[in-house]
């Protein structure tokens, strides 16, 4: 009898060619995943839509009616450029907008997972969750952004269409060129990322330690309301400076001639190290979370211990730097040769343009040597400190005419150095008339204007009338 031997079965290695091993996901991919995630929500679509069409409307809007918001920064003459549509829409972003959205993207992005109970899904498909916060992390951001551009975009196409590309008066009466104004609002939208972006970070470290509690989403909207009620208050100037959302204000600075940088470049600094402190706490929250255990989703100890702490450190150590470092970071920083020294300088350049809608022989800032004298509350020396009321005169002198003119202003000037001045006579300077100029008629530009006191700079000697 023949037999046959049954064949020896083959080993195939472990981990061999035969067994192909599963493809890693990289961040990349995470990422393409996690913004399609966001997209899909409806509120997320919804957000995207307003903002990229909602503004357009407002400014065209606004400027096509008679009445305008007179109290907002640069409202005054969004009938006379396209520019001033953008800039007002920045103001009403800074102080509502960006925190709110920020607030519905970067506190709900790792919150959702807490919800909808998926984060077993995802950890076993990505297998790390290194990969998965930085994915999530920069799928949020980039929302952020494309919202940030829709407001900025559309609110400039609803100006320029609506009122034209003309020349924009700056917070010191100068005239910016269309191709100046379109590159300094650009640069101020571009200067308020860093503020978003820190509110981004705070959203996001909530959105870790607190899981799906409410308050991770409401967690960057409320920082934005408490700044903003820091930013009425008669704060130091070092305080308000360390700020993370000082930048939201000190944008303005950049339409005064010089411009006023030191403030703004502080706020992006201080804004940048918020938004990198607050992620890089969220990113060690979440690789310590234990993801076996269900009901680990935040706790109010781990929010103070581990993520208020660290921040409140950060806010001392920007303060201690600030007043450390800049001699005229003290006080208030609004003082009485400071705003004469904003109110003459801006009289001047107004003046030339007066001079210039009603038709009269030019004259230079040289020629008028303007100067103010103001108190505050019947203080005659030594005035500081915000308040409606500052009282202020303003002289000048024409060539040929030995007389001095002058005209009365009273000052409503906020904590942040914003001042708005209403003409209190003569009438034929400072009071409400028309003018008419090459785009229509305009209201007298001596009557009432915005102008902007620099907190930072060292106080000039006080000019005399």
């Amino acid at each position: 009898m023949t037999t046959t031997a049954s064949p020896t079965p083959t080993a195939v290695p472990r981990g061999g060619a035969h067994t192909p091993a599963p493809g890693r996901v990289t961040v990349a991919r995470s990422y393409r995943f996690e913004v399609v995630k966001l997209l899909a929500q409806w509120r997320i679509r919804i957000l995207l839509l307003a903002c990229w069409i909602a503004p357009a409307l407002f400014v065209a809007g606004v400027s096509a009616q008679s009445t305008l918001p007179t109290d907002t920064l640069f409202g005054r003459w969004m009938h006379a450029t396209g520019w001033a549509g953008p800039l007002v829409t920045l103001g009403f972003a800074g102080t509502w907008a960006l925190p709110l959205l920020t607030s519905v993207v970067a506190g709900d992005v790792f919150a959702s997972e807490d919800r909808l109970g998926t984060w077993r899904h995802l950890l076993v498909a990505v297998r790390s969750p290194l990969r998965i916060f930085a994915a999530k992390t920069l799928a949020g951001l980039t929302v952020v952004l494309l919202l940030v551009a829709g407001l900025a975009v559309s609110s400039t196409a609803g100006g320029l269409v609506a009122v034209g590309n003309r020349p924009l008066v700056g917070l010191d009466g100068h005239l910016l060129a269309p191709g100046n104004a379109a590159g300094t609002v650009l640069l101020a939208w571009a200067c308020v990322l860093a503020p978003t972006l820190a509110l981004a970070g705070i959203g996001l470290l909530g959105s870790v330690v607190l899981g799906r509690s409410p308050m991770g989403l409401l967690l960057p909207a409320l920082v934005a309301l408490a700044m903003q009620l820091a930013q009425m208050l008669p704060l130091p100037v070092a305080v308000r400076l360390a700020l993370p959302g000082n930048a939201f204000l000190t944008w303005n600075g950049l339409f005064t001639g010089p411009a006023q940088l030191a403030p703004l470049l502080i706020g992006i600094v201080v804004g940048l190290l918020w938004a990198v402190t607050a992620t890089a706490l969220a990113c060690v929250l979440f690789l310590r979370r234990d993801f076996t255990n269900p009901a680990d989703d935040g706790s109010a100890r781990r929010a103070v211990g581990t993520a208020a702490l660290p921040l409140a450190g950060l806010l001392g150590v920007t303060v201690a730097v600030v007043a450390a470092t800049t001699t005229t970071a003290a006080g208030s920083g609004i003082e009485q040769a400071k705003v004469q020294n904003a109110l003459a300088t801006e009289f001047a350049h107004l003046y030339r343009t007066q001079t210039d809608q009603l038709h009269r022989p030019a004259v230079t800032e040289g020629q008028l040597r303007t100067a103010a004298a103001c108190t505050k509350a019947g203080v005659q020396d030594g005035a500081h400190g915000a308040g409606n009321d500052w009282r202020c005169v303003v002289s000048w002198h024409l060539p040929g005419v030995s007389a001095t003119g002058s005209a009365v202003y009273q000052l409503d000037i906020t904590a942040d150095g914003r001042f708005v001045a209403d003409g209190d006579g003569p009438k034929e300077v400072n009071g409400y008339f028309l003018v008419r100029t090459s785009t229509g008629d305009a209201p007298n530009p001596l009557w009432q204007f915005d102008g902007n006191v620099d907190l930072f700079s060292a106080s000039p000697d006080s000019p005399t009338p």
